[in-house]
């Protein structure tokens, strides 16, 4: 896809430091990291999002996501791993080409939730789950 700059980086011609590759997929260090160690899986073939992608690619995709999140772990051994994945702009994603975050996490590091959890209605929460139940997809 043109102007990707994902697809430049699957292709050999954008600058990334590839941690990981197969034939469906790569892994990078994310060049803006959340935390020491934060890199992102791709496909190599251009999707948009969780939403374009086909049941197909998504073995391949998690597996890759599994494998790196090992090598993370034994390399870096962080105390935990945010594993993020961002569909559409409201959701926060910045680059429409799938993509898979890896996020080490350290005791102290100052990342937190992007919510504050409290209590759901539970009517509201069994209508919605009704619904989503009888959906097709």
């Amino acid at each position: 896809m043109d102007r990707c700059e994902f697809c430049a980086i699957v292709a050999g011609s954008g600058p990334a430091e590839v941690i990981d590759a197969d034939e469906q997929t790569m892994a990078f260090m994310d060049t803006s990291p959340a935390t020491v160690g934060h890199a992102l899986v791709v496909p190599r073939r251009h999707v948009a999002d969780l939403w374009d992608m086909g049941a197909e690619l998504a073995v391949p995709v998690m597996v890759a996501v599994h494998r790196v999140s090992l090598k993370i772990r034994d390399t870096l051994r962080p105390d935990g791993l945010n594993v993020l994945q961002s569909t559409g702009a409201a959701a926060f994603q910045t680059v429409f080409h799938l993509h898979v975050h890896l996020i080490p996490r350290y005791a102290g590091d100052p990342l937190r939730l992007p919510w504050t959890p409290t209590p759901g209605d539970p009517a509201t929460i069994a209508e919605v789950a009704a619904r989503i139940r009888g959906s097709a997809a």
